[in-house]
């Protein structure tokens, strides 16, 4: 499963594979490696999962991974729409349960309530579980607007003040769940949710970034190619000190046409 293609993009490595499944593979692969490296030297790892259709193939590789003591790792997720059923599906905490966290025996899973009474007060409650527990790794997607989280571009900040806040959804956002098959109709999509910040995402040490298919392409460009900047929320992973992209040929499609002129 050697990459097709490798790049270095400021601080940001850079794989791009031939399909989703070996991107998916390769880095479950990396992820697991520093899963164990890093027990190691330490009692417990807390991770940071994102919850997407783009993280399938990683996800279904990591929970295969062997010689992982899970009981020493806790998880937690990036965002949570607000208003949907407990049981929904599309509910990002349930999705990680039934792709993931059900699937390894792992020592906490520290869920993100989107149905409480008091956003601001769940807030701060996973701010502090965030604080106690300070996170080794994320494992993240972009967006179709390259959001990270729900950091969208209308409310995305690289120096926000807080870990965790409620943030209304913008359209694209909103557009991608559907055509994600999440939703059937856009006016299903909640319109709120509450996410973790770009700060609380980019201070972990390590970062790995799943983002497969044709419909990331204008992403992935946009995060390699533009300027580092809260118009691309993406962006940030150039200045992160170890993250890698992992894509395939399909969402590098349109960096790849920008690198092959611009070398003529």
């Amino acid at each position: 499963m050697t990459p097709i293609h490798e790049a270095t993009i400021d601080n940001l490595h850079v794989k791009v594979f031939k399909t989703r499944q070996e991107l998916g593979q390769n880095a479950a692969i990396m992820a697991a490696a520093k899963i164990r490296e890093l027990l190691k030297k330490q009692e417990v790892v807390n991770i940071i999962f994102a919850a997407a259709p783009s993280q399938n193939e990683f996800l279904d590789a990591l929970a295969l991974q062997l010689n992982i003591e899970w009981q020493r790792v806790n998880a937690f997720h990036m965002d949570e729409y607000i208003g949907l059923s407990d049981d929904a599906p599309q509910r990002f905490g349930n999705f990680l349960k039934d792709r993931f966290f059900d699937k390894v025996s792992l020592r906490n899973v520290f869920y993100i309530n989107g149905n409480v009474n008091d956003p601001e007060a769940e807030c701060l409650r996973y701010e502090a579980l965030l604080n106690e527990f300070p996170t080794d790794i994320v494992c993240m997607g972009i967006g179709e607007n390259c959001h990270i989280a729900f950091n969208d571009p209308h409310v995305a900040f690289f120096n926000d003040p807080v870990l965790v806040k409620k943030v209304g959804l913008d359209l694209t956002s909103r557009w991608q769940q559907v055509h994600d098959g999440c939703f059937a109709t856009l006016e299903q999509v909640p319109e709120y949710a509450l996410t973790l910040t770009i700060p609380t995402l980019v201070k972990a040490p390590v970062v790995f970034c799943m983002v497969p298919a044709a419909h990331k392409a204008e992403a992935i460009y946009h995060t390699l190619i533009d300027a580092i900047s809260e118009i691309y929320p993406s962006t940030i992973l150039r200045k992160h000190p170890n993250a890698t992209l992992f894509i395939d040929q399909n969402s590098a499609r349109k960096w790849k046409e920008e690198m092959t002129v611009a070398s003529k």
